[in-house]
């Protein structure tokens, strides 16, 4: 999966705040996301963090 930092992805399952877009903040054998409905930073091996990404938005979509 090509995850690039500063990338913007979406979630299977959403956030409790009901956001599903995510900012991608480090990329490496972990992977740093923050929320962009409430802000919430949280860190996951790489491998969970590939099989809860359902896509990778793009420019076109993101607005």
């Amino acid at each position: 999966m090509d995850l690039k930092l500063g990338g913007r992805v979406e979630l299977k399952k959403p956030h409790p705040c009901g956001s599903r877009t995510w900012t991608i903040l480090r990329v490496g054998m972990d992977i740093k996301l923050r929320c962009e409905g409430c802000g919430h930073e949280l860190m996951l091996p790489r491998s969970r963090a590939e099989k809860a990404i359902k896509k990778i938005l793009t420019e076109e979509e993101a607005t």
